[in-house]
């Protein structure tokens, strides 16, 4: 088939690539030109502009913007819309907000265009591995992109789940998941560290993935982090910032009445690993000091 792709960065670089190794037409573009010329070395056309990219394509031509959530989306989308004709599918496969994929689609569809909300899991190992895909919106939409969805997805690795937005709604709840899983691996591989053992946490994280309940990816991927950096991690500074899906998943739980402890604090452990000195432990500090005459540490 033929498709054109919008973004060229991390995930939607790689993307390019795996479509063009498919057999796949693939126009590949992106606001600067360095990735796009990389692209074409590796199978795909190129277009330096949106306009270029859809006048590349055949009606009904398949528009698929792989930029950061948010504005970047909206700005591409609405420019991939000029260019488009009635019954042209767009896909946004950016970790939007459901609710915005609610809105897009309204949007889009009364102009007559087609919309796709793909949740895309896989990060840089995708490439070679495939990337799990969570689709939303008309199944008429997903018939025309079913052709790259089976070449970007390892087997039986995408699914349509319903109405627009239920792709990237399934994709939230997806990393709001994995927040709390990388918390729980945190947490365990620092009372190990703290022990005193002096273990061998590569070892530990080696031993846990051949056939243990806890092993995943996840814990591959740790034991990858251990042999490359040791286990002290020295040159890793523990700040973990957050993309937004572990707060529309806790915020989602709110409206439903749903108890997501473990999601919760996994949250809010990425905001304190942010902060150089907590606020918070200054006044629980101050109050141990005031009702036990417990000792403070003072400000140098």
């Amino acid at each position: 088939m033929e498709i054109g792709l919008y973004g060229l960065g991390r995930m939607g670089g790689n993307m390019v690539t795996r479509l063009a190794r498919g057999g796949h037409r693939v126009i590949a573009s992106n606001r600067s030109r360095g990735p796009v010329d990389e692209a074409k070395g590796h199978g795909a056309e190129g277009a330096y502009s949106i306009e270029e990219l859809a006048k590349a394509l055949r009606p009904p031509r398949v528009l698929w913007s792989m930029v950061p959530a948010g504005q970047a989306t909206d700005d591409a989308l609405e420019e991939m819309a000029k260019h488009a004709s009635a019954g042209d599918v767009l896909v946004d496969g950016a970790n939007s907000y459901f609710r915005d994929s609610i809105r897009r689609a309204a949007h889009y569809e009364a102009k007559g265009l087609r919309y796709l909300d793909v949740g895309v899991s896989g990060g840089i190992w995708g490439l070679e591995n495939g990337y799990c895909m969570m689709v939303g919106g008309s199944q008429e939409a997903v018939d025309i992109v079913r052709p790259a969805l089976d070449t970007l997805a390892p087997p039986n690795g995408w699914a349509h789940f319903g109405k627009s937005g239920a792709g990237h709604f399934v994709k939230m709840v997806h990393n709001g998941i994995e927040y709390g899983m990388m918390q729980a691996y945190g947490e365990g591989f620092e009372l190990m560290h703290a022990s005193e053992f002096s273990l061998d946490l590569q070892r530990v994280a080696n031993v846990w993935l051949q056939g243990s309940v806890v092993r995943s990816w996840l814990l591959e991927l740790a034991e990858r982090a251990f042999e490359q950096e040791g286990s002290d991690l020295a040159a890793i500074k523990g700040y973990v910032s957050d993309s937004g899906e572990g707060r529309w998943t806790i915020n989602e739980a709110i409206t439903h009445d749903v108890p997501m402890t473990s999601l919760a604090h996994a949250l809010f452990a990425r905001f304190t690993s942010r902060q150089e000195d907590s606020y918070a432990m200054k006044v629980a500090a101050a109050l141990r000091n005031q009702f036990g005459g417990h000792a403070v540490k003072k400000e140098e």
